[in-house]
């Protein structure tokens, strides 16, 4: 009897799982798939880059130029690597229980994706510093935008963070890195919840 109801623990955990994952690939599918009609710009000087491994989407932005220093909000004090020449940083938002504890698919646990599902974990910026541009490959896009394009993605990225009173970004004390050249930060909202309501206000 007692091993009967641990196969059956076992069976409804697992189901559980797997559902909670189709949930997530279908919502991803369908919301990559929905059309946003382009925006003409006369000048495309920035360049920028989409990034993905898999499971987590980056947006790469030059670390420092005239219009925007990132420095100003985080550092490359806060990696392991330290390294001072890097050029590009790449931002990723989402759940902080994915970020932390699935760094592939094969990580991934009932209870994150549970909490993630329905909202009960908070969210973290995942920060990634890069030497140079990145080249682009099927995991990896160029993107040109116009320099008002940029600000108004800039503007957007700092609003998602926890900034404190001196508008700096709050690192995460974690071993969990990837790399030596990573951080993790606070960030703004829930996963769902937070990224419906600022869909609808930067609309």
């Amino acid at each position: 009897m007692i091993l009967k109801a641990i196969l059956r623990l076992l069976k409804i955990s697992f189901g559980t799982l797997a559902a909670l994952v189709l949930v997530y690939l279908l919502a991803a599918f369908v919301l990559a798939r929905i059309p946003v009609e382009g925006e003409e710009t006369q000048n495309k000087d920035v360049t920028i880059y989409l990034l993905t491994n898999g499971v987590h989407t980056d947006l790469v932005l030059p670390v420092k130029m005239d219009l925007f220093n990132w420095n100003n909000i985080i550092n490359v004090s806060h990696t392991e690597g330290q390294d001072t020449t890097a050029t590009y940083v790449a931002f990723g938002w989402g759940d902080k229980g994915f970020f932390l504890e699935t760094p592939t698919w094969a990580d991934l646990k009932a209870r994150t994706a549970f909490r993630a599902a329905f909202s009960l974990s908070t969210a973290a910026i995942h920060a990634t510093f890069y030497q140079r541009g990145l080249k682009e490959s099927a995991a990896c896009k160029k993107i040109q935008i116009g320099e008002q394009q940029y600000m108004r993605l800039v503007n957007y990225i700092q609003n998602s963070f926890i900034l404190t009173s001196h508008g700096r970004a709050i690192p995460i004390a974690t071993n969990a890195n990837y790399d030596t050249n990573d951080a993790f930060y606070e960030a703004m909202g829930t996963v769902f919840f937070s990224r419906a309501i600022r869909g609808q206000t930067t609309a």
